[in-house]
């Protein structure tokens, strides 16, 4: 059984989620669980933090991607920060270094990110 530790909190820039443990099979659908739950604004972004991560597999890269198709639905950005260079190894093999936007940190995220400009 794959261990997996969720903890999200929220940050000016939108919600914070910190990944802990195996991100795979038998946990990636915690993360799809969760991503409902996520309040989630336009212009805001989804901060994931990988920071803890010892292992993803492709069902892993699978739940990163859910959560982007979810912040996109809501017209939020999501970029990964912190991480793991046996994951980024992966992700720039496979192309998702192109799909992401990765910060060192998750406190760096939000120092990069813009707020929207006020509507009309």
């Amino acid at each position: 059984m794959s261990l997996l530790a969720i903890r999200t909190r929220t940050t000016v820039a939108g919600p914070v989620m910190e990944l802990t443990g195996e991100l795979d099979y038998g946990s990636s659908s915690q993360v799809r669980d969760a991503l409902p739950r996520l309040t989630l604004e336009p212009g805001r972004q989804l901060v994931v933090d990988l920071s803890g991560i010892t292992f993803c597999d492709s069902s892993g890269i699978t739940a990163l991607l859910a959560a982007r198709n979810h912040a996109l639905a809501a017209r939020a950005d999501i970029v990964l920060a912190t991480v793991p260079g046996h994951i980024s190894r992966v992700f720039t093999v496979v192309g998702l270094d192109q799909v992401f936007t990765m910060h060192p940190t998750a406190e760096a995220a939000e120092a990069a990110w813009t707020p929207p400009a006020p509507g009309p």
